[in-house]
């Protein structure tokens, strides 16, 4: 068996493939309208598609999981975040911890957490 896709939540898969596209740089390989996998294996999933599928409501901001990127300049990214979507949610500014990574959180739009820290 092997993991092929991440899916995350998210309002609108346009304005969701132009923010992951401008914050990170990934490109649409495939878009069905409601449901858009992007490169890196993440795949955009359109809230209203997936509520029927499951018949539950969606919980953004529940922290249960995280997306995570790798930069090598956590707080040239932080400055460009921030101009780029100065509206973003940060959960904590960038930080550094104690095994010597930087890194920096936020929710994207529809609530999901991210991480960006420098390699490991």
């Amino acid at each position: 068996m092997e993991l092929k896709n991440f899916l995350i939540v998210v309002k609108d898969t346009d304005k969701a493939k132009e923010y992951y596209g401008n914050v990170f740089g990934l490109k649409a390989l495939t878009d069905n309208g409601g449901n858009v996998i992007l490169s890196g294996g993440l795949v955009l999933q359109q809230e209203d598609y997936w509520h029927k599928f499951l018949g539950r409501d969606i919980t953004p901001k529940n922290n249960s999981c995280e997306l995570y990127f790798e930069e090598k300049d956590v707080d040239a990214f932080y400055e460009r975040l921030k101009k780029l979507y100065p509206e973003t949610e940060f959960v904590n500014l960038p930080m550094m911890h104690s095994w010597g990574q930087k890194v920096v959180r936020f929710y994207d739009p529809y609530g999901n957490l991210i991480e960006v820290g420098t390699p490991m």
